[in-house]
């Protein structure tokens, strides 16, 4: 059950007939009280005036609620009756659009509510000499008030917080359209691209893609996270789906790519998350380019079923050229590794062993101290392994070396089931 000012049934019929004399005249100054209640708030509440259209809004909302509160006094109506003004609901979606917080326009209500306490009931009191009928009528007036004030500002709120949700999913259906564009290659307004996403479009573009199998993982402070390492307290964020996220920062120089440039993410990076990242690419090519490395270096991620946290595209680049069909792949290390292609530790250690010694030119010192063992265990195992593979390890070097880097990187899926042991 709601409440009524001036409703007979409960009101003396004298203070009734107060009520609404007082709102009849009331009534007829509105505008003088709406200009003075603007002035009251912007003093107080500044925002409220911050440029001609939102003052405009906000001395119409003073004067419909003015005129509609005291309209409901002057005819006994229901406070349960009460909407709020079409110029209140507007200037709720105004201040939602100038990216104002709810609570900055819900003090607007508050500081008019305030207003009407101090300057319209204290008028009231000094026009009428009997103080116990002045109270009466008073206390009716400001009980209405306040009831009137907590019924639309709710209505306001929600208005605001319905204007908020269509803002940003406009914002976000440009931003998604924006980098839907760009992915594609589609010609592209530079600018209005970088509007709607807030991002810069020229200079380095380094594109990452996160993603885990959990539902508890933060991943949007992963890519804040992996962002501000790249040199972007800001970077690009999209979520793809619940359990995926795709990234992009923006530099002037190219972000260093390395493992040993990604070692101080050590620990403030989830276990469970896993990070393809492209490399650095120019403008918006770059963007696109990246992005689509990203994706690639993730495909090979989990087909191969990799442990590292952070693994850069370079890493992956050739394996992706070579691993678009796998069972193309599978043959070709076959071929070229013969018995060394077989699962199992100690061919894992002699493939281990003769790709440092490939990487390294040759050199058995440099892959001894790579992979933290003798000299003569390099040389040990390389013979072992060329012995496997049916020749010296300076023939079919590139065929042998890639193979070998194709193993490494998708490991059981190219590689031949566990030779039996004597």
């Amino acid at each position: 059950m709601g409440m009524s000012a001036g409703d007979a049934a409960e009101l003396p019929e004298q203070v009734v007939l107060e009520l609404r004399r007082i709102a009849t005249e009331l009534l007829g100054n509105i505008s003088s009280y709406a200009d003075d209640m603007l002035g009251y708030i912007l003093e107080r509440v500044p925002e409220a005036g911050a440029d001609d259209e939102l003052r405009g809004l906000t001395l119409g909302s003073c004067s419909s609620n003015l005129e509609a509160a005291l309209s409901m006094v002057r005819h006994g109506i229901d406070v349960d009756a009460a909407s709020a003004p079409v110029t209140a609901l507007e200037h709720a979606r105004a201040m939602a659009a100038r990216g104002y917080s709810v609570d900055v326009m819900l003090r607007f209500y508050r500081m008019g509510h305030a207003y009407f306490s101090s300057r319209v009931l204290t008028e009231i009191t000094r026009v009428m000499p009997d103080p116990a009928l002045a109270l009466s009528v008073v206390s009716n007036l400001q009980g209405f008030a306040f009831a009137y004030v907590d019924r639309i500002s709710s209505e306001v709120a929600a208005e605001y917080v319905a204007e908020l949700d269509r803002i940003q999913n406009r914002a976000r259906a440009a931003r998604t359209d924006a980098v839907r564009g760009l992915i594609a290659g589609d010609k592209v307004d530079v600018g209005r691209a970088e509007r709607a996403l807030s991002h810069r479009l020229t200079g380095w573009q380094t594109a990452f893609v996160c993603w885990t199998d959990r539902d508890d993982a933060d991943l949007l402070r992963v890519g804040a996270t992996l962002g501000a390492h790249l040199g972007a307290l800001h970077p690009l964020l999209v979520p793809d789906g619940a359990q995926a996220l795709w990234g992009w920062v923006a530099t002037a120089r190219a972000p260093g790519l390395t493992r040993e440039d990604f070692a101080p993410l050590a620990g403030r990076i989830p276990r469970t998350v896993r990070i393809s990242i492209g490399m650095p690419a120019l403008g918006p090519a770059g963007f696109r380019d990246s992005h689509a490395q990203a994706q690639r270096g993730r495909r090979i991620i989990e087909l191969a079923g990799h442990v590292a946290q952070v693994t850069p595209y370079a890493e992956m680049a050739l394996v992706d050229l070579m691993s678009g069909d796998v069972n193309l792949a599978r043959g070709f290390v076959a071929t070229e590794l013969g018995a060394l292609a077989a699962r199992g530790r100690r061919e894992d250690e002699e493939r281990r062993t003769l790709l440092a010694v490939l990487d390294a030119q040759g050199g058995l010192a440099a892959a001894a101290e790579e992979l933290g063992v003798h000299r003569n265990t390099v040389l040990q195992r390389v013979r072992r392994a060329e012995e496997r593979i049916g020749h010296p390890s300076t023939e079919r070097v590139v065929e042998v070396h890639t193979a070998l880097r194709l193993a490494r990187a998708l490991g059981t899926v190219v590689l031949s089931p566990e030779a039996p042991r004597d």
